[in-house]
């Protein structure tokens, strides 16, 4: 079972991981760290953890392919760290499932208050309304589950979900880009606008062969499914 106040940190500076599970004792977190990206995937693997703190430059495997091998079987909320101020390196983050990035360095209370973002965007209570049919696409805002007509369900980042969730609460209204950042923060300022392309991207990606999201041109996106 998830414990929210659980956090994994995958990062070879063992100086840095000791700073910073100090930093989070003060906050009623507890903070479980390891070298080795390959343990990590074990680790993160385990349900015990509510998020991942990883960085991109480690050994065996860079944080960028441990990302994707963790995609492949699970969706906990990924925040990544890079000591290389690329802007690149934060579009590939997000294009293969990362949910936020912070460059090194940083100020503890920075992170703290991103992963206090990102835990309660994906752990919030569930609303009251259940399963909702748009179309191709039923949504389970309680379970926080996507389906496609009865398929298994989709498996999605948080960040994915909430974009998702969002658009289709507002079927058939076009969303700006900065409409839509205004619900999703805790993406880097300076690619905001390339991050919900990304997203967008990464969802349709994931709805096939369905598309339930239509790029309005000059204006934003719109979600076309009818709710049932």
């Amino acid at each position: 079972m998830v414990d929210a106040r659980k956090l994994l940190l995958i990062d070879d500076d063992e100086k840095l991981a000791d700073l910073l599970r100090q930093f989070f004792q003060r906050f009623d977190y507890q903070l479980e760290s390891t070298t080795s990206p390959l343990n990590g995937l074990d680790m993160a693997s385990s349900g015990d953890f509510a998020l991942v703190i990883l960085d991109v430059m480690l050994p065996e495997l860079d944080g960028f392919e441990t990302c994707r091998q963790l995609r492949k079987h699970s969706d906990i909320p990924v925040l990544m760290l890079t000591a290389r101020g690329d802007t690149m390196d934060r579009v590939i983050g997000l294009e293969i499932g990362a949910d936020d990035y912070l460059a090194k360095p940083f100020e503890p209370r920075e992170l703290l208050v991103r992963i206090q973002n990102i835990i309660k965007r994906t752990y919030q209570a569930p609303a009251p309304s259940a399963l909702v049919h748009y179309d191709s696409v039923s949504i389970d805002f309680s379970r926080r589950v996507v389906q496609l007509r009865g398929d298994e369900p989709v498996q999605l980042s948080a960040m994915e979900y909430q974009l998702l969730a969002l658009l289709a609460q507002n079927a058939g209204k076009i969303m700006s880009r900065d409409e839509i950042l205004q619900q999703l923060k805790g993406i880097e300022t300076d690619i905001y606008s390339r991050s919900i392309d990304i997203l967008v991207s990464r969802l349709r990606h994931k709805l096939k062969p369905f598309e339930p999201i239509k790029t309005v041109r000059g204006m934003g996106y719109v979600f076309s499914g009818v709710k049932h």
